[in-house]
């Protein structure tokens, strides 16, 4: 109990290390044993009790179309590409009939699936259009050379793909801009391309980036493209049980929008976690937060927006948020925060514990796990 107790206790004021050892988790035996809820501060949120562990998703993986509508959060309304037929992905070539480009650029409603392993080289992006499920389970799909690009279209899952080795100006893994909403990333795995591995600008709304797991990239998920784009306050984004593993920043940096981020795993950032500029606000609850050698967590940049005469940072509200190795979270004009129980969207909300870093660990990304089973009623085509 005091080791538990040490672990969940708030650090405000850390000293620099040379050298970073991190925590010592032990994994309980399946099933967990009932951790003790520990609250940290008043809560006007719901909170549950950690999901026991490894599959979170099984009411939803038994049937292929039962992921559509399952979102939390501001993506909630995403159905993807529930009300059209099934397209089967037959090769790894970038183009061509039975290839992932050729089903993404159809205008119909599809819900795609591959029948093929392994990686699809892109020499450029591959623009989704609406009404579209990219469903990666049952298989292994990694995306490399470029990424996807999501532009003004609406209803998109993106599920368990890998992205890997983006190269080019302004170059993403998944980039989203203009006006796409109702998005839904989830138990993707993304690393090492050339700018962003999500960004999120220009009146791109209502997303949810869910279980996904950032390694090996510099700046990590931009949400607001600049101080000129004022247009982008319109913004909303959900960010929850993600991993982010040793990237650098931008964990979300964000200009203008609002951003929930609840149940996270951030560790050894080497510029800083969480950034709030020009008007942005973030809600962050019961997000864990374990520093390296850089401690400071909330990072605040002043800028003008382009309708404005005063510069401007953003604000961040934290709740039940767990500082380790010394990271330091210093909150800014909480106030100022919008609350979530204004949005009617579900959200549910762990206690931060060791079972909730573990279950993080082992889930987020790319998830090997069977092709849900097609329901009868359901057309299999191309």
């Amino acid at each position: 109990m005091r080791s538990l107790l040490r672990f969940c206790g708030l650090r405000k004021h850390g000293q620099e290390h040379n050298h970073y050892t991190p925590p010592t988790f032990i994994q309980p035996p399946p099933p967990p044993p009932p951790a003790p809820a520990m609250q940290l501060q008043p809560a006007e949120y719901p909170i549950i009790p950690p999901l026991p562990y490894p599959i979170p998703y099984n009411h939803v993986d038994a049937h292929l179309h039962a992921l559509a509508g399952q979102a939390e959060g501001f993506g909630c309304q995403s159905v993807g590409g529930l009300h059209g037929q099934i397209y089967h992905v037959t090769t790894l070539n970038e183009d061509g009939e039975g290839s992932l480009r050729f089903a993404c650029r159809l205008s119909k409603p599809l819900w795609i699936v591959f029948d093929v392993s392994g990686i699809i080289r892109l020499s450029s992006a591959i623009r989704v259009q609406s009404f579209k499920t990219i469903d990666g389970r049952g298989q292994r799909i990694k995306i490399t050379g470029k990424g996807l690009q999501l532009y003004e279209c609406e209803h998109v899952i993106i599920c368990n793909l890998e992205f890997e080795g983006g190269r080019g100006d302004d170059v993403d893994a998944i980039q989203l801009k203009p006006r796409s909403k109702h998005i839904w990333i989830d138990r993707c795995s993304l690393s090492d391309y050339d700018d962003g591995l999500i960004d999120i600008t220009r009146q791109c709304t209502d997303i949810t980036v869910s279980r996904c797991h950032f390694f090996n990239h510099n700046k990590t998920m931009l949400i607001g493209a600049d101080p000129s784009h004022v247009d982008d306050r319109c913004i909303r984004v959900t960010i929850h049980h993600c991993f982010f593993d040793g990237t650098q920043q931008r964990h979300p940096r964000v200009r203008f929008g609002k951003v929930h981020l609840y149940n996270n795993y951030t560790r050894n950032w080497r510029i800083y976690a969480v950034c709030a500029s020009v008007e942005s606000q973030i809600l962050s609850q019961c997000n864990i937060y374990e520093a390296g050698s850089k401690k400071k967590t909330f990072e605040y940049y002043y800028e003008k927006a382009s309708d404005q005469h005063m510069e401007a940072t953003g604000s961040i509200c934290s709740e039940g948020d767990i500082f380790l190795n010394g990271a330091v979270g210093i909150p800014k004009n909480p106030e100022l925060v919008f609350r979530r129980e204004v949005y009617s969207h579900k959200c549910s909300i762990s206690h931060c514990t060791q079972d909730l870093v573990a279950m993080i660990k082992s889930l987020a990304g790319w998830q090997q796990i069977p092709r849900p089973f097609v329901d009868h009623l359901v057309q299999a085509t191309h």
